[in-house]
């Protein structure tokens, strides 16, 4: 809930619902106040609904502070709520009423800290082990739910009607474990929670450690330090040795249990389940330990309140009657009455009590209280009350008078409305009745409380004020490391989102790169289509050319051989018509035989050459096409390399902004805690400047009291010397007189004169001596008074000022302490950082490495990939050339007079230039190809790249390659052996020809 949050506001329903809704002074009644502390005050009452007997802790959330006392009520409310366990106090709900809380509770007889006020002597082993194992249980459960007390002591151990040990007073608990707050009573605080901003958090282990205090408490009848300033104790507990036990008749079980329960260092101390299971715990005794300690407290609590009531009955009924005190019962009554109407009571009417639970408070006064002399009972007017009660150690106390209820109520005053004996025996019975309830706790407890909280309102105001700084600082760190939290996620949100969209663009780029490349693949295949069509044509017209002139030629050739055979029948006049004509006939047939051979003849070798010419083309568009895969490819594969490089590039400069906003934030965090530590050294240095200073202060005070009662003092011992001199002075006229006597009666009466004279001067001398031992008596106690007087004071004030100044030190050296560790946490601190930091980057430059090299393996895979498929359709080409008639060197071009006509045995070994590119199709071994043909007219292959034209002169046909023959076509295995040289060439940007 936040602070800005009104001091008392139901608004928030999950706040609301943590209170009842009823008014809790129609609901309680009898309320009598049975202690009291900073919170507020702890009353005793009576439910009417249940007539049961509960504790009442009223907690004001008005006036300074009223916002964080309403979340400590709120806090404290929550935790209880969670509690369900035997062994700790049961919580029965909270009112709201003119701005201040009802806390009800279970009601107990006391607390561990009253045993130790009512016996006036530590317990016993016995007994210690039973309330301990009480109390541990209850942390164990505590514990176990991530839950922590922070404030374990003898005075928040409670003590049950049954025998039941309950821990108490929640008020500092923690409702999360760990934790990092200052909080707790500062004799009974483990050394982490002294350096809890120092050294980060804390967890169960601090009430392990205040449950060791504990014990030395109820062994030793007063905490370890407890003669120090509470602030000197929290700098001694921080860097001294852990406390033992002083006396060596306790058992090495004990001794070993406190031991372990005390270790300096939180991971060497045992947790409270591992501790619940030790020996000195384990060991056998009595069931009824607690019982029979709590009926020995009842009986001598009731000789202390008896005593007291008797001093007082005998005080107040002299002061009431003025006059002798009367005889029999009717003193008794009147006296008892006379108590009531001042609001006395005894605390102990009767030895039956209703079974009860309990109450509970936060401070040390309550075992604070079992370290008073129990001599200053006598004189004082105290109303008999009970609970545990425990009041905080750094707050100042405002005593609540008692209770008054409304005239008439059903806890209306007996005495007012009562006009006579009768009536007030009645009443008295009747109220006797409902005060049923036993204690083990002295009447005198809460009266002390209130003095000793009146004297050391400074000292808890001092420490009040030194928590709520320490408070303050953890909230402004936790604030802080919260605030750059979150700017680290901001900065962290903000770098994916940018590293999101620039992956988003870059594929977007990758997909716009693929359409182009399909339009372009679609546009080069339509093309290819298109100019295969129009080389067809060509092919096909400029063969009807040639058939057409070939034809016009035959014509010519067959007019010119008849126009000769004619001539040459003309000439041969012997031979006769008739064989003429049929010769002639028979030259004409064969003429045109001849020349229908050669037109077939021709028509077949342009068939021939035509789908050669087209097989050739078509390898040719073939090649062009896998060439313009290869650059797309390469293409494609450059530009993700480039994006691939622009990511790492973003991720590493992601890292370096990073580092840099980690390392300015740490800087920050350093810095701001430094300065908190400054403020807190400052603070603790006034502190004990202020401290110190009182500490002079009260000393003069009470040595110019003292030197103001000087006078009374030596006026007295002057009077007690007077009268010891006139004691003297008498015995010695006594003697004198009995001498006189004597003498006279043994001397003749002639001799008295002389006699007497004698004795006279002889008592005359003897006076005058004592006279003078007298003023010299006066003199010397005068002086040795003065001088004594001086030495006292000055050893004092001596004494004094080396007290503080071993203080003084003590907190120098504690200071220095938490700064060489502040320095050594930093230190520590940055280089965590710098080994993350250098981790990440390792981390990062590994990713970027498996991604690059992830990418590069893609990239030659693909590459494979396409290499193979080309040469897959390469060779499926040639392959099905072959069926069709055509060896791959003339579809490569390759000259066929280079090589020997059958098979081309002797053809050479691959050369160079064919070794260097890739070249798809069959060996020649696989298809010899056809002897050449010589015709006239002949039509040249052209090469892939050249223009095709017309030779008229009769040639041989010539089949060209570049990269063909047996170097330029081995087929799939040597399209596969070449996959590392033709990779390099596409990695590198060049382009891989078929030429």
């Amino acid at each position: 809930m936040p602070s800005s949050v009104r001091a008392g506001s139901l608004k928030d329903p999950e706040v609301a619902e943590l209170f009842c809704r009823e008014d809790p002074e129609k609901l309680f009644t009898d309320l009598r106040e049975i202690g009291h502390g900073s919170f507020g005050a702890v009353y005793f009452a009576h439910d009417i609904r249940t007539n049961e007997v509960v504790a009442i802790k009223k907690m004001s959330y008005s006036g300074k502070q009223s916002n964080e006392k309403w979340q400590d009520i709120i806090k404290e409310v929550k935790f209880l709520q969670k509690l369900r366990h035997p062994n700790t106090v049961e919580y029965r709900g909270c009112y709201l009423r003119e701005h201040t809380a009802w806390l009800v509770m279970e009601y107990c007889l006391g607390s561990a800290s009253d045993l130790l006020e009512v016996h006036k002597k530590p317990l016993q082993e016995v007994e210690i082990a039973a309330i301990i194992h009480g109390a541990l249980q209850g942390l164990v459960y505590l514990h176990s739910h991530n839950m922590i007390h922070r404030d374990v002591k003898a005075g928040n151990i409670l003590l049950t009607e049954p025998g039941q040990v309950k821990l108490g007073d929640f008020g500092s608990a923690s409702i999360v474990a760990p934790a990092n707050s200052f909080v707790g009573t500062p004799y009974w605080m483990a050394p982490e929670v002294i350096l809890a901003m120092d050294e980060g958090q804390y967890d169960g282990k601090v009430d392990v450690w205040s449950l060791g205090i504990t014990c030395i408490e109820l062994a030793e009848r007063k905490p370890p330090l407890f003669n120090m300033n509470a602030m000197s104790a929290l700098y001694h507990i921080a860097q001294n040795e852990s406390p033992v036990l002083q006396s060596n008749h306790w058992s090495d079980y004990f001794r070993n249990f406190v031991d372990s329960s005390l270790q300096k260092l939180a991971q060497d101390r045992p947790t409270s389940d591992v501790l619940l299971k030790h020996h000195f715990l384990c060991r056998e005794r009595p069931m009824t330990v607690v019982m029979d300690l709590i009926t020995r407290t009842k009986d001598a609590v009731r000789e202390l309140d008896n005593l007291q009531y008797r001093k007082m009955k005998k005080i107040l009924f002299h002061e009431a009657h003025n006059g002798p005190a009367p005889e029999g019962g009717d003193e008794e009554e009147d006296v008892e009455q006379y108590m009531l109407h001042t609001g006395t009571v005894n605390s102990m009417e009767s030895s039956h009590s209703l079974p009860s639970m309990s109450i509970s408070a936060s401070s040390q006064s309550s075992s604070v209280n079992s370290l008073a002399d129990g001599s200053d009972d006598s004189g004082e007017m105290a109303m008999m009350q009970e609970g545990e009660h425990t009041v905080t150690s750094n707050s100042s106390v405002l005593h609540k008078p008692l209770v008054s209820q409304k005239p008439g109520g059903p806890t209306a005053s007996l005495g007012e409305a009562e006009g006579s004996t009768q009536s007030r025996k009645k009443s008295n019975r009747r109220r006797k009745g409902r005060d049923h309830f036993a204690t083990i706790r002295t009447a005198s407890l809460v009266t002390r409380q209130i003095q000793e909280h009146e004297q050391g309102s400074a000292l808890r105001e001092q420490m009040s004020g030194y928590k709520r700084m320490r408070r303050q600082h953890q909230k402004q760190l936790m604030g802080l490391e919260n605030k750059l939290k979150s700017e680290m996620d901001e900065h962290q949100l903000r770098l994916d989102k940018e590293l999101e969209n620039q992956r988003n663009s870059f594929s977007m780029e990758v997909d716009k790169l693929s359409k182009k490349h399909l339009v372009i693949m679609e546009k080069e295949t339509k093309a290819v289509l298109t100019e295969e069509k129009k080389f067809q044509q060509h092919m096909l017209g400029q063969q009807k050319k040639e058939l057409t002139s070939l034809l016009d030629s035959q014509k010519r050739q067959y007019r010119q051989r008849k126009e000769q055979l004619k001539e040459e029948l003309n000439e041969n006049q012997s031979t006769p018509k008739r064989e003429k004509q049929e010769w002639l006939v028979h030259q004409k047939e064969c003429l045109q035989q001849i020349q229908a051979e050669e037109e077939a003849g021709l028509l077949r070798r342009q068939r021939q050459y035509y789908e050669l010419q087209c097989r050739q083309y078509k390898r040719k568009m073939l090649l062009g096409r896998h060439n313009l895969e290869q650059d797309l490819l390469r293409e494609e594969l450059n530009k993700k390399q480039t994006l691939k490089d622009l990511e790492c590039a973003m991720l590493l400069r992601h890292h370096e902004s990073t580092q840099e906003l980690e390392f300015r934030q740490l800087g920050l965090v350093q810095r701001t805690r430094a300065e908190l530590i400054r403020t807190q050294h400052q603070t603790e240095l006034t502190n004990q400047m202020e401290y110190n200073k009182r500490r002079e202060q009260e000393l003069r005070q009470k040595h110019a009291m003292e030197v103001r009662q000087q006078p009374k003092s030596l006026k007295s011992k002057e009077l007690q010397i007077k009268r010891q001199f006139q004691e003297t002075c008498k015995i010695q006229t006594r003697q004198y007189k009995a001498l006189r006597n004597h003498l006279l009666e043994n001397t003749p009466k002639s001799d008295h004169k002389a006699m007497l004279k004698r004795l006279k001067d002889e008592q005359t001398r003897k006076l005058a001596i004592l006279a003078e031992q007298y003023d010299h008596s006066i003199n010397d106690m005068l002086s040795k008074q003065a001088l004594r007087l001086d030495e006292t004071q000055e050893a004092e004030y001596k004494a004094l000022l080396m007290q503080l100044q071993q203080e003084l030190e003590l907190l120098n050296a504690y200071q220095s302490k938490i700064k060489i560790h502040t320095d050594t946490q930093h230190d520590r601190e940055v280089k965590d950082l710098e080994q993350r930091v250098s981790i990440r980057r390792a981390l990062l430059e590994q990713r970027i490495e498996e991604e690059m090299l992830s990418l590069q393996n893609e990239r030659s895979e693909r590459i494979r990939t396409l290499l193979e498929r080309q040469a897959t359709e390469i060779e499926s080409f040639d392959s099905e050339s072959l069926r069709l008639g055509f060896s791959s060197m003339a579809l490569t071009g390759i000259p066929s007079e280079a090589y020997p006509m059958q098979g081309y045995p002797n053809a050479p070994p691959p050369s160079s230039r064919s070794a260097s590119h890739w070249s798809h199709g069959l060996h020649p071994q696989n298809a010899p190809p056809p002897p050449p043909q010589h015709f006239p007219g002949h039509v040249t292959a052209p090469s892939p790249g050249s223009s095709l034209h017309i030779r008229n002169s009769p040639q041989p046909l010539r089949r060209t390659a570049s990269g063909g023959g047996p170097g330029g076509s081995g087929g799939s295995d040597g399209v596969l052996s070449r996959s590392t040289s033709v990779t390099s060439h596409i990695s590198n940007g060049s382009h891989l020809s078929y030429s």
